[in-house]
């Protein structure tokens, strides 16, 4: 036989077995499959729900809806600052020269005014950006503090559009970081919707939108993971996200899977300067909460009964005292409502209005809701006595008006030519009273007096050289002591009035650190505007 042949035949045989293995397979298997359909219907279930697979939906679905619902309520903000000056340090054996302070005496100098020594630079003028939302239809915008505190300007530019507004701050609270501005767009704009953020859980999905390092309308995605976080103010209870959270993120939208705000954005926890997993935003509800006080009010005003307590106490302080629950009192504020009531330190607070207080968290969640006047009872506990005392709530700012603590966070009060008669002077500053404490650590011992807090760029003041943390003491040899002494003066001025301020500022440090105070006058001619 040939080799072709041979594989011919060879060719037909593997075939034939080929053929054969398959038909075999099919005889194969129709008998398993049927015997599997016969068990089936013997097991039938009758009681069972059938499945039913629903119709295909990405979570990137999700996620692009989000960023186009959100976009036309999201907005870039950028702020000018005033120049500020800097001094040029002397070189080192210059300051070894200068007398030296081992105990610390410079302190309340350099605090309020800086280093005394040294030539001035020119000035720098500062720039900074930041996001925010719209939260009404007129203009009104939520952002943090921190974007547009001290800002001489503040712009607002809207997403889609080149146009840049001009926005102005219409209030804010340092201790929430939180600021309302407004502008005019001329047109009806989109707000946001906001979600209630106590119902936010870990494990949530977040999305932040904002402008970090200026790249407008960014949107990043993580969860929540954590809530409650407590690492900075009383009032800050923060939510914790890994959704990427950068410079200039700050003010922007913390947003739910549904597209509803939950909180603002706010501060990051980096090693680096920029995202590491570790994002802040300040919840809604208390975002909501200032921002209705300060469109009603026109500021925040928060109830206080005038006590401190330990920030982070032991719980077996309590425990071993014979409590659960409550707060020990580590001192009270003189003049303030616990003292007039009769509380002491080292008094254990157990109840308000009979509900047990659970810990200095909720006393001041509780008590900051009040309004000033409300008359609450106390329960407490002094040296194993149960005693009650009736207490008037007060405004939070008010009892603590001594404090340079709470001085140094209350917003400057600007003399607005706006306000009062059409041809009232306007001189540009921003100035408050000075406290007691303040006073005292200054060393400043003449009467009166208002400190300087800002200076309008290109206003009256400016031109004449008045400059931040100078103290007023009189206008034309009329003493003043508050913004409406300075108001009224102002009031009676008209451009082409030659004005004089009688200004204090330090020399320098004397001796063991005491401070020379000298006065100058600053004058000139009011400008017609």
């Amino acid at each position: 036989m040939s080799w072709i042949r041979k594989i011919s035949r060879d060719r037909m045989l593997s075939v034939s077995m080929l053929a054969l293995t398959l038909s075999a397979g099919v005889v194969i298997g129709t008998f398993f499959t049927t015997g599997v359909s016969a068990a089936r219907s013997q097991q039938a279930a009758p009681d069972a729900t059938p499945l039913t697979i629903p119709p295909t939906k990405t979570l990137e679905n999700e996620f692009t809806r989000i960023a186009q619902q959100l976009e036309p309520s999201v907005v870039f903000i950028s702020t000018e600052s005033k120049p500020i000056q800097t001094t040029r340090r002397r070189n080192p054996q210059q300051r070894q020269q200068q007398p030296q302070d081992p105990d610390g005496m410079m302190a309340p100098f350099e605090r309020f005014f800086g280093m005394p020594f040294g030539e001035q630079a020119p000035p720098r003028r500062r720039e900074g950006s930041g996001s925010g939302f719209i939260v009404d239809k007129n203009g009104y915008i939520l952002t943090n503090l921190h974007v547009v505190d001290d800002a001489a300007k503040i712009k607002v530019r809207l997403t889609g559009e080149k146009a840049e507004y001009p926005a102005k701050l219409i209030g804010s609270d340092p201790e929430t970081d939180i600021a309302i501005i407004k502008i005019d767009a001329g047109k009806a704009l989109k707000p946001v919707k906001i979600a209630n953020s106590d119902g936010v859980q870990v494990g949530d999905w977040a999305v932040a939108i904002g402008a970090p390092f200026g790249l407008e309308t960014s949107v990043t995605a993580g969860i929540v993971s954590a809530t409650g976080r407590d690492i900075a103010q009383q009032f800050q209870r923060f939510i914790q996200t890994d959704a990427a959270i950068n410079p200039g993120n700050s003010g922007g939208p913390l947003v739910n899977i549904n597209g509803e705000v939950i909180g603002v954005n706010t501060m990051i926890a980096t090693s680096s300067g920029g995202y590491q997993g570790i994002g802040f935003a300040l919840p809604m509800n208390m975002a909501a909460k200032v921002y209705n006080m300060v469109i009603s009010m026109g500021r925040v005003s928060r109830g206080s009964i005038g006590i401190s307590f330990p920030k982070d106490p032991k719980p077996e302080t309590l425990k071993a005292l014979g409590f659960d629950s409550g707060v020990i009192v580590e001192s009270v504020q003189p003049g303030g409502p616990a003292e007039k009531a009769g509380v002491k330190p080292e008094d254990i607070l157990i109840a308000l209005n009979g509900k047990p207080i659970k810990d200095g968290d909720d006393l001041v969640g509780r008590v900051s809701d009040m309004p000033s006047g409300t008359e609450v009872t106390l329960t407490l506990d002094r040296e194993g006595q149960k005693l009650t005392r009736k207490v008037t709530i007060q405004d939070r700012e008010e009892v603590f008006k001594d404090d340079p603590r709470f001085a140094s966070r209350r917003r400057p009060e600007m003399t607005n030519p706006d306000e009062g008669a059409p041809t009232s002077a306007r001189f540009g500053i921003g100035v408050r009273p000075l406290s007691e404490a303040e006073r005292k650590e200054m060393e400043f011992t003449a009467e009166g007096g208002v400190m300087v807090t800002a200076v309008e760029e290109g206003s009256f003041a400016e031109e004449i050289g008045v400059r931040e943390r100078d103290v007023i003491v009189s206008i034309n040899r009329q003493g003043v002591a508050s913004f409406e002494d300075v108001r009224k003066i102002a009031s009676t001025l008209k451009p082409g009035n030659a004005v004089a301020f009688r200004v204090m500022r330090p020399l320098g440090v004397q001796g063991r650190g005491a401070v020379t105070w000298t006065g100058t006058y600053l004058s000139g001619t009011l400008p017609n505007e």
